[in-house]
C-alpha cells in the first residue's frame, strides 16, 4: 500500500504525519509519499526578481524545508517513504501526485498554513472532493476551552500516569 501525506511544514500537517507513523508500528503494511506542493510565483515576484529559474529554485528549496521534520520522522521510524516537491495549485498538483506515485489513500492534516475558521481547509475540501483514492483526514485535538481545563486535563494525565507506575 503507497499512502500520499501532503505536508506543509505547519504543526497540523505532521499531526497526520504522527498518525500514520502510529499506524505503521499498529502493523500497517505501507509505504508513504511525503509531498509539498508550492504555488507558483506571483506576477509580483516575477516582475521584481527577473528570473524564473531563481524564484522556481527558491520554492523548491521552501518545499524541501517543508518536508524536513516529516521526513526526519519517517526516517527515525524506519518507515519506508519517498519524498515530492512540486509547484502548481496544491490540491490538483496533489491528485497529480496520487496518480504518478499510484497511491492507494491519502492522510492529511484538516488545516495547512492557511489555517481558517471552516471545519476543513480548502486543500482538504478539495481533495475530499475529487481525490481518486479515499482521503483520511486527521483534525487537531480539542483545545481546553479554559486554562483550568487545560489544568485539570495535566493533572489528571499525571495521575493517571502515576496510577500506571504503581
Amino acid at each position: 500500500m503507497n499512502i500520499l501525506l501532503p505536508v506543509d511544514g505547519s504543526a497540523l500537517s505532521l499531526q497526520a504525519v504522527h498518525h500514520a507513523i502510529r499506524l505503521a508500528r499498529q502493523g500497517l503494511n505501507a509505504s508513504f509519499v511525503l509531498a509539498n506542493v508550492q504555488e507558483h510565483s506571483s506576477l509580483y515576484e516575477v516582475m521584481v526578481m527577473h528570473d524564473a529559474e531563481a524564484l522556481q529554485r527558491v520554492r523548491l528549496t521552501a518545499g524541501e524545508h517543508s518536508l524536513a521534520e516529516a521526513d526526519a520522522l519517517l526516517t527515525e521510524a524506519g518507515i519506508e517513504h519517498q519524498t515530492e516537491v512540486a509547484l502548481g495549485d496544491p490540491a490538483h498538483t496533489l491528485i497529480d501526485i496520487i496518480e504518478r506515485f499510484q497511491c492507494d489513500s491519502v492522510i492529511m492534516g484538516a488545516h495547512g498554513m492557511g489555517e481558517s475558521g471552516a471545519v476543513f481547509g480548502d486543500v482538504a475540501q478539495a481533495l475530499l472532493r475529487n481525490s481518486p483514492v479515499p482521503v483520511m483526514i486527521v483534525r487537531p485535538p480539542p483545545e481546553p476551552e479554559s486554562l483550568e481545563e487545560e489544568s485539570d486535563a495535566a493533572r489528571a494525565t499525571a495521575s493517571q500516569e502515576a496510577d500506571a507506575d504503581e
